[in-house]
Order: C-alpha cells, then structure tokens, then sequence
C-alpha cells in the first residue's frame, strides 16, 4: 500500500513538468527552425596546414586536485621531458585546497595559469589552449597517470593536415574494474538521440578512427581547435563537451583518430565524481544529451524523430520511473532554459559544418573512414568474404558455393574472411582456409535482436543484426584495406555499405519471399498458413528495400535475375548470374558404369525445409509406383539432421544413412539420381555434384531451375508423381540411355559451372566494379 502511494505522490508531482515539456519542445523545434532559416551550411574547408610534430603543450585543468596532482604530475612531467619543446600547463580553476602553493613549490617547471573563479572543464581547458606555446595541445585530466612514452605516439599520428585530434588508449588505475573506457570511443544515432560508447578492442595496434577524442586524454590539433571555439559554454558544468567538439571536427571534414600506442591510467570519475551526487551527474548529462542535438543536429528527417522520442521516453521516466538511458522532464526543463544559448551555439556550428549528419556519423566508421581518405592500390585486391553458416565441412548447397567460391578466389586476390559460427569447435575445420586466406576471423553465437510479435521485417533478419558484427567488417575493411566487400545470403545485406568507392556486393544464395511463396501451397494448417503468408509480405517488403542498397547482386541463375528485374526493372544491370552457382567438377570422377542396380539416391540437409518437403513427396507418392514395378528397388537418404525413420512410408525400401563428409562415393555408386523439390529459390548444388559424377538425374522443373528446362536432354523432368516414377524406372531399366544422358550433363556443367572458370570471371568481375567506382565522381 505504501508502495503504492509512493508512486503515485512520485506521478502527481511530475505533472507540472509533464504538462509543460511539450510546450517547451514545440518552442525549441521553432526557434531550431527559425535559426535554420537564416543561417546555412558551411563549405568544404581548402588546404590547411598540417600541425608541426615538434613538442607538445600538455594542459592539465585542476579544480581542488592537490592529492591528484601530487600523485599523477610527476609521471606527465616525465613524459614531456622525452620530447624537446614540451611543456606542462596547469589550469588552477579557483581552487580553495592550496593547489596553486603545491605548484609553485613542488613543480616549478610547470606553467601555472592561475583563474580567479572556476570556469568549469570547458572553461579551464579553453583558457590552456589559449596560453600554449605549440600546435598540438594534449588535454589531460588531473587523475590521469601516464606511460612515459605516451607522448610521441600522440605527436605521430597527426599524419595529415585534416587530423583534428588524436587520443590516448586508457585503462583504470584499477586493473580489476570493468574497462567503461578506453579511448577508442563510438557513436551512432538511434531512436531520436546520439548514443556513445567505448570498445575494448585490442586487435587495434595502428591509428583508428573513432568518434570523439576523449577531453582527459587527447591530443589536438590547437588552430582547429580554436577555429571550432574550443569546448562550449553551452555544457557546462561538465560532460560531452569533447563528444560535442568531436561531432563538430567530423562535419567541418577532419579527423578524429585513436592510437593505442598511447597509455594512460584514470582513477575513474577522480574528480567529479567525488564532488557531485550520482543524482547530479545524471541530470547534467540529460540535458546536455539534448543540447548536443539542439545545436549539432541539422537534419530535420533526425530531428523529427527526436523531439517525438524525447517526449515519449520522458513520458516512460514519468509513470515508471527514471532510467540514464530515457530523457526525463526534469532534463526537457533544464535544456529549455539554455535554448537562447543553443540556438546561438547552433548558428555557429551550422556555419561550420560541411558535410551532413548522416555522413558526419559515417565517417568514423572503419569501412567509411578508408572509403573517404584512404589512397588505394590500382594493383591489388583485397576482398573481405562474410559467412553467416559455417563453410567447412559444406552440409548443405549454400557452403558447397562458399566453400569451392574461397578456394578458387584465394590465389586470385588477398581475401579475408569472417565466418559466423554457432558453437566454438566449429572452428576446427575451418583450418583449412586459414591456410590459404590472408586471414580468418570468427563470430560465435552471435546475438540478434530478438523477435518481435508483428514486426514487419523477417525473423532471420533481425536474427543476424548485430551491432558487434557490423564494427568488425568496419574494422577490417580499414585494418586489411579491403578493396570489395561480398556479402552471403539475403540476411547479410543488411551490413552493404553503401561505400563511394568499396563495391558492396550481395550473392543472394536464394531469392527469399520467391522460396516463401513456393512453399505456401505445402502448409497445413491455418495458423501455419497465416503465418506464411504474414512471412511472405515482410519478407517481400524487406528485400525489395534492401537489393537496390548493394552495388551488385548476384544470382545462381538467370531465371533468378528475371524474377528480381520482374519486381525492380532498375536493377537489370547491377544483377549478375554467372559468377557463384558452381562446382569444382575436377574433384568428381565420371562414372557411368559399375552403379549399384535399382538404386536411388537422395541428397540434401534436412535443416532446409524443402529436402524435408520432397522426400516425403517421393517417398508418399512416386517411391509406391516406383516398387510397384521394381520391388527390389531401394532409395538411399543421405543428408544432415533427417527425419527418424518411423516417421516415413515404405520403410523397408529406406535406407537413412545421415550426414557423410565426402558425398562422392554415394555419387558414384548409385544409379540414379532424384531431386523431387516442390520449393524454394536459386540453384541445386546436389544437381551440379550429380551432373559432375555421371549418375543420371530425375528432377521436377523447379528443382532444376536454372539448370534444365528440356526433359531428357541432361535430365528428365517431371512434376507429377505418375510421371516422376516412369522417368526413374526408364533410366532403372535402360542404363545405355541413362549413360548418354549423364554423359550430356557433364559436358554441360563442365563448360558452365565449373567454379574455377567462374571464379576467374568473379575476380574480374571485381577488379571492374572497382574501377568504375573509383573512375565515378564522388556523390
């Protein structure tokens, strides 16, 4: 009961503030937009000057810190004294603990600059950039202890005139805490708000991109620093001035970079945190989450969301109580009362900024970053390979395409790959392509975003969205200077992107809402049928909005593309048929004598559901007629997860043998193959190994669908059950003729599918796109 009462005193006296907060956020949206009116888009800065790599000025802002100062000063004065021309400033910010005194009586080497009240971090580090004697100014909090050579790295990594900042790699003083930061600092926009973090990365060993340079532990270019009007009043007293100051670097066109290289060690929250309540701190950041976007966000399809996500996340804060991740009425409250100072703050940066937001949040993304500033190689190619199944061993037909695809392209470029995995021995097998790619990085268990009762887009879609996975292909299209980014399955193309000079090319294994649509007949049930066709819809929307993001797309077959360019007549030329759906026909030795007679040979992963769907088919409707003339036939089931035997017709004449690693034998031995598929999409590996091995082939038309279309002439078809069992007996009893006929399909995949003739094509194929890209002006 008391409970009770609490919550609802807490609600009654937040109505004030949640009556008048969307007041206060209809008055900011208007005077944003009234600022926008006036005040327009700065330019692409021209050629600047690079900062001299002498020394340094390191600026240290203090406020009541003697204890630090004593602790971590001697370890900075020992840095600068490794690099000639550096120098030491402490911003003594009106404190009452007698740090001035301590300064001039234990450091004299240091440069005091003495202020009579506390200006704030912002305040007190603009008035140390003000008073430094060198280009670069490295800002360190008064709780940072440093490596003795963490300077010079610093220095070399303004490599260019466009470098803004460069920042150190932190640790806690405490090895055990939890790395909450590092240096290496990303930020993104999501649901009307920026989001920041910092990643544990140690595969990072060079310069990186990252979002914001750290205000306690970075290194900055002084003239631009100054040009931006260093850290703004606008936050005070404290926190996401540097993320501010970062965001303003990205869009004036400059760099913000991290470099490992550099250490230094914070006693967390040293200062503020000891001074103010977890309460404060809280509020402050609340509200400078919302200046930031009141002054840095100048694109109204952002702001939108914004002001509506403010309201509603501080309409959840209200009744359910606070959260650091949701906006509060208090925080609208206290913003609102900085607008006069935002809307000024946000003319001035509006002058400033000469790329948009949406490239602003780009750029410090690994793959952007090198799209935008790296200089490439003409002569070489690099190309980054993503596997969302495993390749090794290839269970089903989309690891058979990946898996001959990485052996073929490995000679023919520098190709690195990342391969999703569900449990960690998966890795074992894989051993083989680390020995012929460049390198091998894996995911396992990956973590999507759990399903959600009516979401319109596919379960398997949000199953692989992982913002993990995305920063890793980011981080090796920029650490292995990835030239092509090829992307696997339709799930995969969420990650295309959408690079002005990095092709992203998605192979669409299958076309997805066609294999759902295919597969809508053979429901039972209503709720299954409502749910496929609730499938079919959010598949159909998702794909058609995803294929025109990829520079290229690729298809098993041309039957494939005429589906895609009978949906999006615009992507006729992007789409390409000829370069995936393949074997390595060397690896099968033809055999067309010696095969076991009246044997039947089935082949497929059970995990796929239309291997399930046809093997009931035959086994219900075409195996009966088969025996009905040839008792002693036998059909022999190989494939990865099959049903249990209990489970199917005609058991005796089953033989259920379950995954084998090398299905050549089976290939070799039987004397004919069938491939009874009713659904699905893209190209029958089964039928290219079987084409390869000389067993003759029975297949229904959508079975060998881009493959064969004319009954007899490399396989016989059929779709109905009567004319399915007569074809397979034909072959049972007139093997001559079953030998021509294989003897036709070899020839045929031969000359078409082999994968080494194709992935030369593929590789080329790159090289081309590469060019054009790259001989296109920028957009």
């Amino acid at each position: 009961m008391r409970r009770a009462a609490s919550a609802a005193w807490l609600v009654l006296k937040g109505l004030p503030l949640a009556l008048v907060a969307p007041v206060l956020l209809i008055i900011a949206a208007a005077a944003m937009a009234v600022c926008d009116l006036f005040f327009r888009r700065g330019t692409l800065v021209g050629k600047e000057a690079r900062a001299a790599a002498g020394g340094a000025s390191i600026v240290i802002p203090n406020w009541n810190g003697a204890d630090l100062l004593k602790k971590y000063l001697p370890s900075v004065i020992a840095a600068a004294e490794q690099v000639p021309g550096s120098e030491v400033i402490v911003v003594e910010n009106g404190s009452t603990d007698g740090s001035a005194q301590l300064l001039l009586e234990r450091f004299p080497q240091v440069r005091l600059i003495a202020l009579e009240e506390n200006l704030g971090f912002g305040g007190g580090s603009n008035t140390g950039f003000r008073h430094a004697r060198n280009d670069i100014v490295v800002l360190l909090n008064s709780d940072m202890r440093v490596e003795r050579d963490f300077l010079q790295p610093l220095i070399d990594g303004f490599t260019d005139e466009r470098v803004f900042a460069v920042s150190c790699q932190i640790f806690f003083s405490d090895p055990n805490k939890k790395r909450e930061e590092t240096g290496l600092t990303e930020g993104w926009w999501q649901q009307g708000s920026l989001r920041v973090r910092h990643r544990v990365e140690p595969s990072i060993t060079g310069l990186y991109p990252c979002f914001y340079g750290g205000g306690g532990s970075c290194a900055f270019d002084r003239r631009k620093f100054l040009e931006l009007g260093g850290f703004d009043e606008l936050l005070r007293p404290f926190y996401l001035e540097d993320t501010d100051l970062g965001y303003m670097a990205w869009k004036r066109g400059w760099k913000v970079l991290y470099q490992p290289a550099s250490v230094v060690y914070h006693e967390h929250r040293g200062t503020i945190g000891k001074r103010f309540s977890d309460g404060y701190i809280q509020s402050i950041l609340k509200k400078n989450f919302l200046l930031f976007t009141w002054k840095n966000i100048h694109s109204w399809r952002m702001l939108g969301p914004h002001f509506f996500y403010t309201w509603a996340d501080a309409m959840v804060s209200w009744l359910f109580g606070d959260s650091p991740e949701r906006a509060s009425f208090g925080g609208i409250t206290r913003a609102a009362m900085e607008l006069p100072r935002a809307v000024l703050s946000r003319a001035r940066a509006r002058g400033l900024a000469a790329v948009s937001d949406a490239e602003a949040f780009r750029r410090p993304l690994g793959g952007h970053f090198r799209d935008t500033f790296a200089r490439m190689d003409e002569d070489r190619l690099g190309v980054l390979f993503v596997a969302p199944y495993p390749i090794c061993p290839p269970v089903h037909g989309g690891g058979v395409f990946m898996y001959q695809t990485v052996r073929e392209l490995a000679p023919l470029c520098e190709l690195h790959l990342i391969v999703l995995l569900d449990w960690p021995h998966e890795r074992e097998p894989h051993k083989e392509l680390e020995r012929i790619c460049a390198s091998v990085e894996y995911v396992v268990r990956l973590t999507g975003r759990p399903k959600v009762l009516g979401s319109a887009e596919p379960h398997a879609v949000r199953e692989f969205r992982n913002p993990d996975l995305a920063w890793l292909i980011h981080r090796e299209i920029y650490t292995r200077r990835i030239d092509v980014l090829q992307l696997e399955y339709t799930v995969m193309g969420q990650y295309a992107g959408q690079y002005r000079r990095i092709p992203s090319i998605l192979f669409e294994h299958d076309i997805y809402f066609q294999s759902i649509a295919r597969r809508m007949p053979f429901m039972k049930g209503a709720v299954a049928r409502v749910q496929a066709r609730w499938e079919y819809l959010r598949s159909l929307r998702y794909e058609l909005r995803l294929l025109p993001k990829p520079d290229r797309i690729q298809v098993c077959s041309e039957d494939n593309a005429a589906y895609v360019e009978s949906f999006l007549p615009k992507l006729k030329a992007r789409l390409d048929a000829g370069y995936r759906a393949g074997i390595d026909t060397s690896l099968y030795e033809f055999k067309v004598d010696g095969r076991e007679p009246l044997t039947m040979l089935f082949l497929g992963s059970f995990r796929h559901l239309p291997n399930e769907e046809a093997l009931r088919w035959f086994v219900e409707k075409v195996l009966p007629r088969i025996r009905e003339k040839a008792p002693g036939a036998r059909l022999i089931v190989i494939g990865s997860d099959p049903p249990p035997r209990h489970s199917l017709p005609e058991a005796e004449a089953l033989e259920l043998i379950g995954f084998v690693k090398d299905v050549r034998e089976p290939l070799r031995k039987y004397s004919v193959f069938v491939c009874p598929i009713l659904s699905g999409s893209g190209v029958r590996v089964k039928l290219l190994e079987a084409f390869a091995a000389g067993i003759p082939v029975v297949s229904t038309y959508l079975g060998a669908e881009g493959l064969a279309s004319v009954d007899g002439e490399i396989c016989a078809l059929a779709d109905d059950a009567e004319g399915f069992a007569e074809r397979v007996l034909r072959l049972l009893e007139n093997p001559a003729e079953a030998a021509e006929m294989a003897g036709r399909a070899r020839a045929d995949v031969v000359e078409k599918r082999d994968m080494r003739a194709i992935t030369g094509r593929l590789a080329e194929s790159y090289r081309k796109e590469v060019r054009r890209m790259r001989e296109t002006p920028a957009r």
